[in-house]
Formats: C-alpha cells, structure tokens, sequence
C-alpha cells in the first residue's frame, strides 16, 4: 500500500467515549486529553454528548457537564488540532450548531440513521454557510443494503458535505461488507469517503484496515477503546499498524502510546474489552450506545440483558428508539414471570 495515502484521523473518545462514562466527563479531563491529542498531532478530536450536541437528556442519558463547556475547554488547548462536534437532526438543533461553530469548533459530523439522510439538508446547509468542514454520517450502516447506502450517501454528498462516512454503529459489520460498502461509495461519489468501527466483534482494526484499502481516508478511532459498547478502532494501535505498512499519519506514535496509558486509562471506568453484552451488540447488530441502558434495564427488571439486546436487534430498534429499551425489558420480565408459574 502506498504511503502516499493522505489519511486523517478524527479522535472520538472525547465523544463516542461519553457512553463509556455515562456521559460524565468533566473540564479537567477533557482539557487534559485535548491538550495532549493536540500535541500528538491528531488532526481532529471529536467533543460533545455521546448522542452529539443536545443530546444531555433522561432518554439519552444527562451529561455532568455542559458539552458546551467542554467544546469551550477542548478549543482553548487545540491549536493545531481541530475541534469536531455530532450532531443528529432532531435532537441537536441549527442553533446548537451555530453555538457551537461560534466556540470556534472547525467540523460538524452530521449523523443520521443509513436510511434517514433527507433530514441532514438543512444542517449540512448551515454547517457549510458556517465555514465548517462538514461531515455525513450514516450509522447502523448494517442496516442498508449497497444500493440504498450509495443512495443516502448522494443525497448528502448533493447537500455539501465534504466527506462520507460508513458508520458501523453496532459493531457489526464484516470485512468483506465493508469492502462492498467502501468499494460502492468510492466508485459513486467525489468527496472523501470515512468508516466509523465499534469493536463488538474484535473486527474493529480489520474493518478499518480494509476501509483503508477501498479508499477511505478519513478515519475514526478511540485512544484505548474508550467509546461505546467495546470501544471504536483502537487509535494508537492503529497509528501503529499503519506506520508498520508505510503509511503516515502524521500522529506521533509515542506521544499516543503515553496519552493512552497516562491520561486515558486512569478515566475508564473499567477496561474497554469485548465481554457479553458487548459481544452480543455486534451479534444482534444493536447500537453500541444501547449497552449501558440495557444493562440498567436488565438489573431493574430482572432479566438477561442478552435477551433484551437480541430482542432489539429482531424488531431492528435504532438510535432515538432508547425508550423502547425498557419496554422490551418489562415484556421479558412479565413472559419470565409467566413461565414460572
């Protein structure tokens, strides 16, 4: 492989991480981990509520700090790195957005369901009125076959977005299907093509490596898995690979090693691994963000959070749908219940 290949990084711990964290991080943290991504090099360091900007919510989880305050604090240590924020239409708003690009954040990761682009138009609008470098990003891309994917992907690549990017939210994509995806989008649109892997199936580097090989370059990562479910690609292993196959990022491979061992690990609740329940989100194709909820959900009402995760993925319940968590939990307890009488 060429090491021509101009690959950029966007760091999503401080983001995809907040699930991790039940969404609790606070200035001090954030501060730290920017001002060290920065000095290592990463080209963008995501921030914001795990469910993007306005996602601070009961349904999706009340975050321990303002996001704004933590966009504020990552922006204030970045001076080579830029500051990326999510936003999924319908919970972050068009003022959201502008307060946002107004703390100075550079990019907007515009997030939608793969089969929900239409609603991006707007915000893909404004985020390029707004001077930002604008992404399209299309979760549980699982979910859709080739065709319909090519299809979302047009509609935002019409709308101004500067790259797209195949979301494998649940973990639970193969190889050679995000061959085909990658492939497809490649041969079809004109902006830069990105992937976003969660781990659930230890495929995570795999993924991302073939991605890379369809012609992805832009590409998501998690410094010591910190992201949700069993984390996202795992950043400094994979700024280590890619320097084993020639390819430069431009990230310092040391300073990563360090971030990760020094700053990140001390945050973790626990080390990121692929167990069970992690296990099962990519198996059922469930939404990574799913996990802490079903778990909740699982000791409240005494059933296997297993038997919830694979009962998600049957009806194909997706981001936005967390209260049908619960539901599915009550019903297992109530067959439960029934069974043993």
């Amino acid at each position: 492989m060429s090491n021509q290949i101009d690959i950029k990084l966007t760091e999503v711990a401080l983001r995809d991480g907040s699930h991790a964290v039940s969404h609790q991080f606070t200035v001090d943290q954030v501060t730290s981990v920017a001002k060290a991504l920065n000095e290592a090099k990463v080209p963008y360091i995501e921030v914001t509520h795990g469910d993007g900007l306005g996602g601070s919510s009961l349904q999706y989880g009340l975050s321990g700090t303002d996001e704004l305050k933590l966009i504020e604090a990552a922006v204030s240590v970045a001076d080579f790195s830029k500051i990326a924020v999510l936003l999924l239409p319908g919970i972050g708003t068009i003022e959201d957005l502008k307060v946002a690009a107004g703390l100075g954040a550079k990019m907007a990761r515009i997030a939608t369901h793969v089969t929900e682009a239409d609603v991006s138009k707007q915000h893909i609008e404004t985020a390029k009125t707004l001077g930002l470098e604008t992404v399209g990003f299309l979760m549980m891309s699982h979910m859709a076959p080739v065709e319909k994917l090519v299809e979302q992907a047009k509609l935002m690549e019409s709308y101004g977005a500067d790259t797209i990017y195949v979301v494998d939210s649940a973990g639970a994509l193969l190889p050679h299907e995000v061959k085909d995806r990658i492939k497809a989008l490649r041969q079809e649109l004109t902006v830069n093509i990105g992937f976003h892997g969660h781990n659930n199936l230890s495929l995570a580097m795999a993924n991302t490596l073939v991605a890379i090989e369809e012609g992805a370059t832009r590409i998501d990562g998690s410094i010591r898995c910190l992201g949700a479910g069993a984390g996202n690609t795992q950043t400094e292993v994979l700024v280590a690979v890619l320097e084993r196959m020639g390819i430069h990022t431009g990230v310092d491979l040391y300073k990563m090693m360090d971030i990760a061992e020094e700053i990140v690990a001390p945050i973790l609740p626990k080390p990121q691994e692929i167990n069970r329940d992690s296990l099962t989100l990519g198996y059922a194709g469930v939404y990574s963000s799913f996990l802490l909820h079903a778990n909740r959900a699982a000791e409240k009402f005494s059933v296997d959070s297993r038997d919830i995760l694979i009962e998600l993925g049957k009806r194909e319940i997706i981001g936005g749908q967390e209260d049908m968590i619960i539901d599915v939990a009550a019903e297992l307890e109530k067959k439960k219940k029934q069974l043993q009488l």
